[in-house]
């Protein structure tokens, strides 16, 4: 730590080549390796599992903290190393064959201590920042309502102010996880009579606690990942409001942003480098491995597909670096997050399509190893364009706030929001 240490004192920023020279050594030292037969800890595992790995993410979160490598893009006074979205970058690439949190970083990390970072007090951060790098706490976004679909803004959901406290009812879903996390970061409406942009406002709130009910969902897959959450009456500090009453939309409008980001590009979330785990690409070596299971390795046409999907993940990768890096330097509004979005979720589809082709009969008979999961992942594919913001959203976002087209026509932009038609909350 000599090298850190000597930073801090001179006020000047430890190195790429430092850093990751360190982050190399303490690895090796400190951290476990990636269990090759590892698989996505929500599918085709039991309950206890799942709750097993969760417990684990914590392990290695912590091991991260103590290793001075949680954090990287976090202010130091929060925790965090106070380093540069390229030392994040570097670390991702000297995480490769081990493992780490992988799971627990989205929504976490992004969106939801992106937003506390820049929209909380010194206070909020100070008490929740340093829990979430330590794996104490794991946050989720309360975001979705049933009958919302992808109108964010339309939310149902009433928080009703008492005091120093808020008094909250409705209803969230597809929340990942809920039934195991600690935090949800919630949009809820705190005013009916003005437009719906405009009476929103966002809190932080503990799940489990008297009011809260999580339902889960079993999906076509089987998952239950997914959760639906009913809010009955639960009372809210006024000191976990996150930004000002009524304008919880200026928070949503980055808190949009820094959900595209799940797909790549956000310098707040570790990840394995090439893995997109917590994001929307999947690692074209699996294609790789699953034609030469199938002895397909020497069919041309097996040979076509695997070198798409790599063409395909490459393209990602340095679309996202660009991109990302262009929005940071202010060349790109922050809405181009919408072009990672959307390449993430159509690469992602395709990726799952490869997969079922290159695995063929295997794949359709549902028989147990990584042929049953290329089947799952083939009939939910469509997810991928689904979670972390759908990518029609992200098409209108684009066109109209990076292309500069005009914008699609709305009935209900100056109405209050108590007068606008809509169908009831579904319980």
């Amino acid at each position: 730590m000599t090298d850190q240490l000597v930073s801090e004192r001179t006020n000047e920023i430890e190195d790429v080549a430092s850093f990751t020279a360190r982050a190399r050594a303490w690895l090796a030292e400190n951290m476990p390796r990636q269990d090759p037969n590892a698989t996505d800890f929500v599918h085709g595992h039991t309950d206890e599992e799942e709750l097993a790995r969760v417990a684990r993410c914590r392990e290695l979160q912590r091991l991260l903290f103590d290793g001075g490598l949680a954090g990287i893009c976090v202010p130091k006074e929060y925790g965090g190393q106070g380093l540069t979205p390229a030392h994040q970058s570097a670390l991702n690439l000297e995480l490769v064959g081990y493992d780490y949190p992988a799971e627990t970083q989205v929504p976490t990390f992004t969106p939801c201590m992106a937003v506390i970072l820049e929209f909380g007090t010194d206070a909020q951060k100070r008490l929740h920042i340093p829990a979430i790098l330590k794996g104490e706490e794991i946050w989720m976004q309360f975001l979705s309502e049933p009958s919302g679909g992808s109108d964010v803004a339309g939310a149902q959901t009433t928080a009703v102010r008492d005091g120093d406290e808020w008094v909250m009812n409705g209803s969230k879903i597809w929340t990942t996880g809920a039934w195991w996390a600690d935090w949800g970061l919630c949009l809820a409406r705190t005013n009916w009579d003005v437009p719906k942009h405009r009476g929103l406002s966002v809190f932080m709130l503990k799940i489990h606690q008297p009011g809260i009910e999580v339902h889960r969902i079993e999906m076509i897959n089987g998952s239950k990942e997914f959760c639906q959450e009913f809010i009955t009456d639960v009372r809210i500090p006024d000191a976990d409001r996150i930004g000002d009453v009524d304008q919880g939309w200026t928070v949503g409008t980055r808190w949009m942003y820094h959900e595209k980001t799940v797909s790549g590009g956000s310098p707040y979330v570790t990840r394995r480098g090439g893995d997109r785990r917590g994001g929307s690409s999947s690692d074209s070596s699996r294609h790789l491995a699953l034609a030469r299971r199938a002895n397909h390795l020497g069919d041309p046409r097996t040979k076509e597909l695997v070198g798409e999907a790599f063409t395909g993940d490459l393209v990602g990768e340095v679309m996202t670096a660009w991109v990302a890096r262009r929005i940071r330097t202010g060349e790109l509004s922050d809405q181009a997050a919408g072009i990672i979005r959307l390449y993430g979720g159509t690469n992602a589809v395709r990726n799952s399509t490869i997969a079922f082709e290159v695995t063929g009969n295997a794949a359709v008979g549902w028989p147990e190893g990584d042929e049953t999961r290329v089947g799952m992942s083939y009939v939910m594919r469509q997810s991928a364009c689904i979670g972390g913001g759908t990518t029609e959203m992200s098409r209108n976002v684009i066109s109209e706030r990076v292309l500069g087209m005009p914008r699609e026509q709305t009935r209900d932009k100056d109405i209050p929001f108590r007068d606008v038609p809509r169908s009831a909350p579904t319980r």
